[in-house]
């Protein structure tokens, strides 16, 4: 499998299912956000780690943090924290909480 064939549609933000374990609350999603695309604000109810595949987005919180994702970095997501991520290029991402 590859995540290009994964998220082959050409829409703004798009979120599957990558993984799904037997616990409730765990899960991989893949995403892709496309430049200039928000996957828009949401508070996540569990850790979660965001890590960049491919391209560029930024990562911002209701507590003024951001930071830059380029391919191989990742960002920690901390529980009930309001967050948003905008694509600065074409990008494709894995959610794991």
């Amino acid at each position: 499998m590859n995540l290009e064939d994964l998220l082959d549609e050409h829409k703004e933000v798009i979120t599957k299912m990558l993984f799904q374990s037997n616990l409730e609350t765990s899960s991989t999603i893949a995403l892709q956000i496309m430049a200039g695309g928000v996957l828009k604000e949401h508070i996540s109810k569990t850790p979660a780690l965001l890590l960049c595949v491919k391209g560029k987005v930024v990562y911002q919180d209701e507590k003024d943090n951001e930071t830059v994702l380029n391919p191989g970095q990742y960002k920690e997501i901390v529980p009930m924290v309001k967050h948003r991520v905008k694509g600065i290029s074409d990008s494709q991402l894995i959610l794991c909480k």
